[in-house]
């Protein structure tokens, strides 16, 4: 055990020094709904094994109240919603909000409290903000309740999202995703050979 060498763990606070949001000008607005991440995304695109969450960006321009219908198909617990599937809506929530910020991020570190049980049958609204950014760090939180937007709370979450360029994704995509998407072959393979 003398050993195990320790990774450097990232904080979701932010640091005293971080900038307020501004939202970006090609993100929605205020009233809008947003874009989904990709056709193919299991958090907010219309395909089979996704949670299907639609989001509205409020008011302020950088948060965006977001529209979970808990189904059957979503259960964890007899009747009751999967836990993981409540991060999985956090996490496309929070990474929605994050759009209205910097286009691109993904998520680095994500924590989530879990208050009360979520029926099978319930809409979740959660709603989500940018709470400060850094750099390529962007800092997010969220509520989500039962019902309506300020019901009761189902649960919390916090997380930190990293700003990335498109060559993240076609790295590490798998090329007929990307393919799909319109990238050439040929991109595809220049930013695999790049350093």
């Amino acid at each position: 055990m003398g050993n195990v060498r320790r990774v450097p763990t990232s904080t979701i606070e932010p640091p005293a020094d971080a900038e307020a949001p501004r939202r970006h000008p090609k993100a929605p607005g205020p009233g809008e709904r947003t874009r989904e991440h990709h056709s193919q995304c299991r958090g907010c695109a219309d395909v089979p094994g996704s949670l299907r969450i639609r989001s509205w960006v409020e008011d302020d321009g950088v948060s965006v109240r977001s529209r979970f219908d808990v189904l059957d198909e979503h259960q964890g617990g007899p009747g009751l919603l999967h836990g993981g599937l409540l991060m999985t809506a956090f996490d496309d929530a929070l990474g929605t909000a994050h759009t209205q910020v910097v286009r691109a991020a993904v998520t680095a570190r994500m924590e989530t409290d879990f208050r009360r049980p979520v029926p099978v049958g319930t809409t979740l609204w959660l709603r989500s903000r940018v709470d400060a950014v850094v750099g390529r760090k962007v800092y997010t939180s969220g509520v989500a309740y039962l019902g309506e937007l300020d019901g009761e709370v189902a649960g919390t979450a916090r997380a930190l999202f990293v700003k990335v360029g498109a060559e993240h994704f076609l790295k590490h995509s798998r090329p007929e995703d990307l393919e799909a998407l319109g990238a050439s072959r040929e991109v595809i393979e220049a930013a695999r050979a790049a350093p």
